[in-house]
């Protein structure tokens, strides 16, 4: 991990749920609420909120952190825009976490499990599915894919750990024959707190991205999602 604390900014839009860190100078200010279909109200009057509180500037920043995905198309959409504006002013480099990832990471922060299996509701009868697990930096890696499917289409081999996130709430069956996974019910939505850890490693080796170059992670191509009544 990074030796010297940096300052930055995370956001993430992509689900119910808006969240932000601004870590400045060693103090850390954090958003976190579910407020469905008002992100793109809510998420700059709360930027400027934050860095008032810090007494912080833009510039005065690192680097900034985004939510890529997956979830919401719209919200992903937010996420990556709004983290690219703002790293064009400042001329920021940017980090982009998956969704899944920050679940993964708060359950490990929070309760240790080095391995977690992340699904969020991704409508039309399906969830977004991940597993990670814990590696040598304390970080939360991907195993295989994410992927997007019908809960009754998971397989998994031999699997043990704990399962987060809305898919297992909206679909409590899905698990059943895995007796050797718990489903913690009390993380189910991401949290940009969360990204600290990855934003840190990245910053520290080098694996930032200019802003033209940050991309979404949908999973879920475009054409499915105009199928969905209400969602662009």
């Amino acid at each position: 991990m990074n030796a010297t604390p940096i300052n930055f900014l995370a956001l993430d839009a992509s689900t119910e749920a808006l969240s932000l860190v601004l870590n400045y100078n060693g103090q850390t200010f954090h958003h976190f609420e579910e407020c469905p279909q008002q992100h793109s109200q809510k998420i700059l009057p709360l930027v400027d909120e934050l860095l008032s509180k810090a007494n912080c500037r833009l510039n005065d920043l690192d680097v900034i952190g985004f939510g890529q995905g997956p979830g919401s198309f719209t919200g992903v959409r937010i996420s990556v825009a709004i983290a690219q504006g703002l790293a064009y002013a400042c001329k920021l480099p940017l980090v982009g976490v998956s969704t899944l990832q920050m679940m993964a990471q708060q359950t490990h922060q929070q309760t240790g499990d080095k391995s977690v299996y992340c699904a969020i509701d991704a409508r039309m009868g399906e969830i977004y599915f991940a597993h990670y697990m814990l590696n040598d930096e304390s970080l939360m890696v991907l195993q295989g894919e994410e992927q997007v499917l019908k809960p009754d289409a998971l397989i998994l081999d031999n699997p043990e750990g704990t399962a987060v996130g809305t898919g297992w709430k909206t679909y409590p069956n899905a698990l059943d024959n895995y007796t050797n996974i718990t489903i913690n019910n009390a993380i189910t939505l991401p949290d940009a707190g969360f990204m600290v850890a990855h934003i840190d490693y990245a910053f520290a080796n080098q694996h930032t991205v200019s802003p033209a170059q940050a991309q979404p992670k949908y999973v879920r191509d475009t054409v499915t999602w105009k199928k969905l009544p209400g969602r662009e």
